[in-house]
């Protein structure tokens, strides 16, 4: 894993998940380090990175809520060669590995819906080797816990957080840093 890309995260451990234009444009105003953009389509991803690079921020694109990508691996060859992002985001396999052959960073999510989707995250993480898992939802103390400790590979939790309460749950239970929609969040 690249040390200023883990150190930012540590560093700063309230990241920005931006989903649409005014969230976008809030996120530019803030000391930010690093920014998860879940919105945009081919035709304006890169003015998307281009805006948020200019800001000096570490540019994270999620592959798979970007429209006009597919699933295949070819789309990460696309952000790669199309866009200033530093890495992507995605929940499927083939993705994450097509981003470390590239280079870029990673980071693999998973949807914790029940003891199926804890076991899926212990059997991919070993296989795929992103740099990060995030988990969502973000407000399970005892579940992120668990996840840390069986996990070599540093957690990121997010979805529902709203508070500074949900933010120091998911660091104290272990997530080594948090990603919020919530423009409020990402003041504190």
């Amino acid at each position: 894993m690249n040390q200023n890309f883990y150190d930012a995260i540590v560093d700063t451990p309230i990241i920005a998940a931006v989903k649409d234009w005014k969230g976008l444009e809030m996120c530019l105003l803030l000391d930010i380090k690093v920014v998860f953009v879940l919105f945009g389509d081919i035709c304006n991803i890169s003015q998307i990175t281009d805006q948020l690079k200019a800001a000096e921020k570490i540019v994270m694109v999620h592959m798979d809520l970007i429209t006009g990508l597919n699933s295949k691996e070819i789309a990460v060859d696309f952000i790669q060669k199309n866009t200033k992002a530093d890495g992507i985001i995605s929940t499927r396999q083939n993705i994450i590995k097509r981003g470390k052959d590239l280079s870029m960073f990673t980071i693999f999510r998973f949807f914790v819906i029940d003891s199926m989707a804890i076991n899926s995250i212990e059997r991919q993480q070993g296989t795929v080797k992103a740099d990060f898992i995030e988990i969502l939802p973000g407000v399970m103390p005892k579940i992120i816990s668990k996840i840390c400790k069986n996990s070599a590979t540093p957690v990121i939790v997010g979805g529902l957080i709203t508070d500074k309460e949900d933010v120091m749950m998911a660091l104290d239970a272990g997530a080594i840093a948090i990603s919020t929609t919530n423009q409020d969040v990402w003041k504190m």
